[in-house]
């Protein structure tokens, strides 16, 4: 199939392009020659707007250009033997000059210092780190068609490079499948008699794919910065702290699911691998845990898989209920076992008892219950258990009091009386501070707060702002 095809050099051209193998140059030759130049530079526009997602448009084609003119020249026949090693090495020495029209990246100067395979190498190992906030903003039906009817081929190449460089995380094939389709519902529309009408009936056609997108890139990122095993402590706390009321023997094994599909499907190359496996998964979390809450429940009332899916990922967690303290684990718990049960009961029963956002929780548990499991080889087990308790129990309280602080008020009102009742409690902490400063520290709150404390924050951007708001909290 086609699609199999446009994966195979997909993990050509962003592994191996500038090694100038000869088993690499006849595996890229043989997608050329299958694909065309045409749909062969598409995909390289995609490839390398998501591999460098902070180039210009500018950039990025440059890049594009280069490859596939050297990819074409040097596959043509009668080239010469080692066109495909030349012509590489030579892109990887300009990517080196002062003037180069690539795209910047902070490791070049490091890869620019070695030499030959070496140098070409750590060349194709360079990428952006991807976006954790999208800002691509569609333009509307008179701009689409304006700059559609101006130069057909510079509008989708635009489309594709925005889009790409702003959901890098979309699974490829499902990337390609979507730009596909809205391509051709602008090339339809924009031809058409009444674009607007077009628009219309277009869009409510592409608007499963368009949601199924979007919502990849969200699930996708996060996983890509956490890692599996981190990525499911993440589901095990939400899902924990969106019913609290269920048993972990519900929460857990959804949590696992969740987890195996993001790890199947965020690299997978069919495009149809979340689209196969949501439906099954929202099933599943319906029957456990719908007539454990409420909201969760009317969330099982929507038309579609990928509906009840959204609703459920975008739900706010539950008030806490009335439940009794909890104990950390003993040390015969955690070393007694060859699972992570004790360690997860524990994830479990101090999320649905604390309302702060997944990332806070997150983040201080990873490393305190990670220094748990070590002492299980400590040779004296037992004391350096006991000494990491209650350390952990400190550092949890006035973790967990801080970020309460930074999130108080925010999940609870709109933003605007969110915002009124922050100055307020900025105010009452620095009587002192001039009415500039209470703004200036206003926006720098409500900024962090409108990013970092709802359910679904954005654990890299977010890790680090917690990190910067802890030491000047509000005390």
């Amino acid at each position: 199939m086609k699609t199999v095809c446009v994966l195979l050099l997909a993990v050509a051209l962003s592994n191996a392009l500038e090694r100038g193998r000869d088993y690499e140059k006849d595996k890229v030759c043989k997608e050329l020659a299958h694909l065309g130049k045409d749909d062969f530079r598409t995909l390289s526009l995609v490839l390398y707007s998501r591999k460098f997602s902070r180039g210009t448009f500018e950039q990025i084609s440059q890049l594009v250009h280069e490859v596939v003119t050297l990819t074409e020249e040097c596959c043509a026949e009668g080239a010469e033997p080692d066109c495909y090693d030349t012509r590489t090495s030579a892109l990887s020495t300009r990517s080196c000059e002062s003037n180069s029209p690539f795209p910047v990246h902070e490791g070049t100067p490091e890869c620019c210092a070695k030499e030959g395979l070496e140098r070409k190498l750590c060349m194709a190992a360079l990428s952006h780190q991807q976006t954790e906030f999208p800002n691509y903003v569609e333009p509307t039906n008179d701009e689409i068609c304006e700059a559609f009817r101006k130069d057909p081929r510079r509008f989708a190449e635009q489309f594709l490079y925005e889009y790409s460089s702003n959901y890098g995380q979309v699974p490829l094939a499902l990337l390609l499948g979507y730009t596909k389709n809205y391509l051709s519902m602008v090339g339809s529309c924009c031809t058409s008699p009444s674009p607007t009408l077009c628009f219309l009936k277009e869009r409510l056609q592409i608007r499963h794919l368009s949601l199924l997108t979007t919502m990849s890139n969200r699930v996708c990122s996060q996983y890509a910065v956490y890692g599996k095993e981190k990525s499911r402590i993440s589901h095990l706390i939400k899902l924990s702290q969106k019913v609290p009321t269920a048993d972990l023997e519900d929460v857990l094994p959804l949590a696992r699911d969740i987890t195996t599909i993001l790890s199947k499907c965020c690299e997978s190359t069919s495009e149809d691998c979340i689209a196969k496996e949501l439906p099954e998964y929202t099933v599943t979390v319906c029957d456990k845990l719908s007539k454990r809450n409420s909201k969760l429940e009317e969330c099982c009332q929507e038309e579609t898989p990928l509906s009840i899916f959204t609703c459920i990922y975008f739900m706010p967690a539950a008030p806490v209920p009335e439940l009794p303290s909890i104990e950390m684990p003993t040390n015969t718990e955690v070393c007694g076992q060859k699972n992570t049960k004790a360690l997860d009961q524990y994830t479990f029963e101090l999320s649905r008892r604390t309302p702060i956002p997944e990332i806070f929780l997150s983040k201080i548990l990873e490393p305190n219950l990670k220094s748990l499991n070590e002492c299980c080889d400590a040779d004296d087990s037992s004391t350096c258990f006991t000494d990491k308790v209650s350390e952990l129990k400190k550092e949890l309280s006035s973790f967990i009091k801080k970020g309460q602080e930074l999130c108080a008020d925010y999940s609870e009102n709109t933003f605007t009386t969110y915002k009124k009742k922050l100055v307020e409690r900025l105010r009452t902490k620095r009587p002192e501070a001039t009415s500039t400063e209470l703004a200036d520290l206003m926006t720098e709150h409500s900024d962090f707060a409108s990013k970092c404390c709802s359910i679904n924050s954005p654990p890299r951007y977010c890790a680090t702002q917690i990190d910067a708001e802890m030491r000047n909290s509000l005390q």
